[in-house]
């Protein structure tokens, strides 16, 4: 069934109205007609099953016919604070990002970017708005990832430092630290408070992982420099290495985020309905 992120305005109690360019891709590119049913999003977290009633010119008008929330969003919040890249590497980034369930995306501009300012990367951000919605539709998506406006490397940090959550960055003077022994040493300390908390000198393990909240930092091409590596511990953010071969900034992106949601338990499939 094709889904639709609409505004919530579109929706009036049993009634939607769907205009613009999703009514244009409803009639003219998918071909549906009077009587399909579609499922459209408002970004609540809430879905609509709709019955298409009329196709006109500039409008869709359709009736909900079942309403329920959605499950498909991850509990561990991954928000990825990623270097601009040049041509469409960063398009891919969001394309890919937002299917494998990144929450927020905050574009950097750090020493290594090759970009001419930050209006540049401003004019771009409608573009970018359109791929985060299409990849989220396509994917199942239950809300949209933000995109926020573009940032220093510093403001970036300052911001990562007054969020909940983990914040790490892919470094690629580190050789120690790995993801994976970070994720289970954070794991584990997260076990004893628990424990501790409730008296317990031992406590069983969960059937899954609690949810969390991790804050990437991906650099641009040629990734981030020795003195952003240095700033950014300074804001308590932890460099950590994803092994001996050097990844794209593209590519690290999506292996990073897919290791985090894999290692915290957010790629399994969870049986919520009857």
């Amino acid at each position: 069934m094709h889904r639709f992120f609409i505004p919530p305005d579109w929706i009036e109690g049993e009634k939607v109205v769907i205009e613009g360019q999703k009514a244009h891709q409803i009639r003219n590119v998918l071909r549906l007609r009077p009587g399909d049913h579609i499922l459209v999003l408002d970004d609540s977290g809430w879905e609509r099953e709709v019955e298409i009633v009329e196709i006109g010119h500039a409008k869709v008008i359709g009736r909900v016919v079942k309403r329920g929330l959605s499950h498909s969003e991850p509990r561990t919040k991954v928000s990825l604070y990623q270097g601009v890249l040049k041509g469409r590497r960063f398009e891919f980034v969001l394309q890919k990002g937002t299917e494998l369930g990144i929450v927020e995306f905050i574009p950097m501009i750090c020493e290594r970017c090759i970009i001419a300012d930050m209006e540049d990367v401003s004019k771009k951000a409608e573009r970018w708005r359109r791929i985060i919605s299409e990849a989220a539709e396509q994917s199942g998506r239950g809300k949209l990832p933000k995109l926020q406006p573009a940032m220093l490397f510093q403001q970036a940090c300052e911001r990562a430092m007054r969020s909940e959550g983990l914040s790490i960055m892919l470094w690629e003077g580190e050789r120690r630290k790995s993801l994976r022994s970070l994720l289970g040493d954070r794991a584990a300390e997260e076990m004893r408070e628990l424990r501790k908390l409730m008296g317990l000198q031992s406590f069983p393990s969960p059937h899954g992982p609690r949810p969390f909240s991790v804050n990437l930092f991906i650099g641009p091409e040629g990734g981030f420099t020795l003195g952003e590596a240095e700033l950014a511990r300074n804001y308590g953010i932890i460099p950590i290495t994803l092994g001996p071969r050097i990844l794209r900034a593209e590519t690290a992106s999506i292996v990073a985020t897919a290791a985090i949601l894999y290692e915290l338990g957010d790629l399994e499939f969870v049986r919520r309905r009857k």
